[in-house]
């Protein structure tokens, strides 16, 4: 098994790895604030406290990933993923350049936030499974669960930052220049890449004839499957109903609590503080397994279910802290499991329908949240969420007890749980 070295934080071993993840810390940085800013924008001042307005946005920012899902994953496997991140890089900087002209201009409207969101979600669509396969890349496969989390924790971390730093500027010199410092995070991950010395692993994978580069080819791996198909499964129920985390803290902040922008920011940073324990716990791990994402989301659901009720603000920060740390924990084991267990030449196509997934149910999920947000409450919203992680935790054990073979036994007096090996990821760690 490659990379045997031992340790939480063993991937910064590599160099390029390194400048990856401190461009990528900046880069977050400001995408949360974008994130955030954008938000607020349509919540307070284009809408009058509208979730269902929230909703819509970001179901338009997260439908390309279904949308271009074939297109998007085949080209992450067969061109040069450094210089298809730089273009990407561009293009969601130019979007970013945008929204804050027309918002700092005074003009911006509600249509222009929808336009220019579903073209950021063309950007990320493209963006997500070249960025997960070029992090394997640098590390290689058996380094990949632990760089997978290193990745996440500085995602986290700068989620912690992100949204705090937009609640500040909002107030401090308003939404339009939060748009334009995301734009230049942009350009210190286009110079990062510039200097990175990654080998071209595309050199070693066969691309060019026509029956090699089918788009469904990911489809049809991911069929034959069964236990990436349960972990897709699971996401697919995370990401619709449970991941609205955007719907959630923003109606909960301003309908149920009364608080404003910077007490806003404060809430998705201190959710991301519990994401970042999530991360480096499973950066300790040698590699997931299906019960870590069980747990994590039994956990997910109780801890929205214990947010949904919570009698003041600070309870509800408290319970914040538990949903991220839940969340984080299942979506880092799911990805990590997924890329370790997929033969190298499909990587990109499978993280381009694990992308589609995750996100791809938002564009339904979203807008459905906002109208349980404006219709029955926000508590009912949240209630909303907590089945997600429920559902996910009944489709992990029965994929356990159906394939996997899951039974409790008893010896000598004591219950003990007995499963079948996975062929799928063992194999691979002993070839």
């Amino acid at each position: 098994m490659a990379g045997g070295a031992k340790g939480t934080f063993r991937s910064f071993a590599n160099r390029d790895f390194r400048l990856w993840v401190g461009a990528s810390f900046i880069s977050n940085i400001g995408t949360w604030m974008q994130g955030t800013a954008q938000t607020w924008l349509v919540l307070t001042e284009l809408s009058d406290h509208s979730a269902s307005a929230v909703g819509i946005v970001t179901a338009l920012q997260f439908l390309p990933q279904v949308l271009l899902v074939a297109v998007t994953g085949t080209l992450a496997d067969h061109v040069d993923r450094r210089k298809l991140l730089m273009a990407i890089q561009c293009g969601m900087a130019l979007v970013a350049i945008i929204l804050g002209v027309v918002t700092i201009s005074g003009v911006v409207q509600l249509w222009h936030v929808y336009l220019l969101a579903f073209c950021l979600g063309c950007c990320s669509a493209f963006e997500a499974p070249a960025r997960h396969s070029y992090v394997a890349e640098l590390v290689g496969d058996g380094d990949i669960g632990n760089a997978v989390a290193l990745n996440g924790t500085a995602f986290q971390l700068a989620r912690t930052i992100g949204p705090a730093a937009a609640g500040l500027s909002i107030a401090l010199i308003g939404t339009g220049w939060v748009f334009i410092a995301n734009a230049l995070s942009s350009g210190v991950v286009i110079a990062v890449l510039m200097r990175m010395r990654a080998v071209d692993r595309h050199a070693h994978h066969p691309a060019g004839s026509r029956g090699e580069i089918r788009l469904l080819d990911g489809f049809r791996y991911v069929r034959s499957r069964p236990d990436i198909r349960a972990v897709f499964m699971m996401l697919f129920f995370m990401g619709t109903l449970g991941m609205n985390f955007g719907v959630f803290i923003s109606v909960m902040a301003v309908a149920v609590f009364h608080k404003g922008a910077a007490e806003y920011g404060l809430l998705t940073s201190v959710m991301a503080i519990g994401s970042v324990t999530g991360a480096l716990l499973a950066a300790r791990r040698e590699r997931p397994f299906m019960r870590h994402l069980i747990g994590g989301s039994t956990l997910f659901g109780g801890a929205m279910v214990l947010a949904a009720l919570a009698p003041g603000f600070l309870l509800f920060a408290l319970f914040l802290m538990m949903i991220g740390a839940s969340a984080q924990t299942m979506l880092t084991s799911a990805n990590g499991l997924v890329q370790l267990s997929t033969d190298r030449a499909m990587r990109g196509r499978v993280m381009a329908i694990h992308v589609a997934i995750l996100l791809g149910g938002l564009p339904i999920g979203a807008p459905l949240t906002g109208w349980v947000a404006d219709h029955l409450g926000p508590r009912w919203a949240m209630g909303l969420g907590a089945s997600a992680g429920f559902i996910a935790a009944m489709i992990g054990l029965a994929y356990m007890v159906r394939v996997r073979g899951l039974r409790i036994v008893w010896a000598r007096g004591r219950p003990h749980v007995e499963i079948a090996r996975d062929p799928y990821v063992e194999d691979r760690l002993i070839a």
